[in-house]
């Protein structure tokens, strides 16, 4: 992971303050067991609009407050508030380029004692300068991780728990110290589920395949928007189903998407190239409509997007 910034504000216990105020205590609940939630957006500046453009602001923030309903954290604000939130903080920043934004709600009690009920709640927010989440989004090594994705039925798959992530960490950290760039992850039923913190597809003879939700996999944002650019724009039969271990083996083409990660192209799978080894066309079409649709080039799709400066002009 490369080219992050440092964030100078955030929005802390009701109000933005200087990031080095954003303080919690080592007694706090979300810091012993895990009890947060988090969302991840990113903010794309154009710098022909002189505009900071954020993706889906409103669909991170819903998938928010779903993931905190999950662990019983109440959230105080509305989703149209939530947004208006993040544009202040981003103001107050003065963005002009990349962004990665982080909001989070947790736990917030200074205690002992593990449980959902009778603990109070809070909600943070910062945003840093941010460039690639892998260096090699153009061609990523992977191995599949002896870990396996935690299941539903253990902790909420669907929801971005900060706790669950000790799982993606586990498996980030094995397959980089064994000399890949990420991994691919199976569920307990044995099908493919997820890179370590990004949603997968792999193509077959022109036909788009990717994990259902079932699968144990994130309801991604990125995934979804994906999902409508391949059908709409680019004509691909996109078919929501299981996928096998060996089906990625023989795949022509393997795309690896999500906030961080944004597009990026598999081309290697342990000692297997995926296709011919090098990004194929499916995947450079689809990466190259989503960058132009979340810097607001593609007109359809400008409603995904929310513009953080009000009355600029184009240069």
């Amino acid at each position: 992971m490369a080219e992050q910034g440092k964030p100078k504000f955030a929005f802390f216990e009701g109000k933005i303050v200087p990031i080095e105020d954003a303080k919690i205590s080592v007694m706090t609940h979300a810091f012993n067991y895990g009890t947060g939630v988090f969302g991840g957006l990113r903010g794309y500046w154009n710098d022909d609009e002189n505009q900071l453009f954020v993706f889906r602001p409103h669909d991170h923030f819903e998938r928010l407050t779903q993931s905190a309903s999950l662990l019983r954290i109440n959230v105080p604000h509305s989703v149209p508030q939530l947004v208006g939130i993040l544009n202040e903080l981003l103001r107050t920043e003065g963005f002009r380029e990349n962004v990665y934004i982080r909001p989070l709600a947790y736990k917030s009690t200074e205690m002992i004692g593990v449980r959902l009920h009778d603990v109070d709640d809070e909600i943070t927010m910062f945003a840093m300068p941010f460039g690639r989440y892998v260096e090699k989004e153009e061609g990523l090594h992977v191995g599949f991780s002896s870990w396996r994705r935690v299941d539903d039925n253990a902790i909420p798959a669907r929801g971005k728990i900060t706790g669950a992530y000790a799982n993606s960490a586990l498996i980030k950290s094995d397959a980089v110290l064994a000399g890949y760039d990420e991994a691919l992850v199976l569920n307990e039923d044995g099908h493919l589920a997820e890179a370590s913190a990004a949603n997968l597809f792999i193509v077959r003879k022109g036909v788009v395949y990717t994990p259902p939700v079932e699968s144990n996999v994130l309801e991604g944002i990125v995934r979804r928007s994906l999902i409508t650019l391949m059908r709409d724009e680019l004509g691909l039969d996109v078919v929501e189903r299981n996928v096998d271990r060996t089906e990625v083996y023989i795949a022509d083409e393997m795309i690896m998407c999500g906030t961080g990660v944004q597009v990026a192209a598999v081309t290697r799978v342990e000692h297997r190239a995926i296709g011919s080894g090098q990004m194929g066309p499916i995947t450079r079409k689809v990466r190259d409509l989503f960058f132009d649709v979340v810097r607001g080039r593609v007109d359809k799709y400008r409603e995904w997007l929310t513009p953080v400066y009000e009355n600029v002009t184009a240069k």
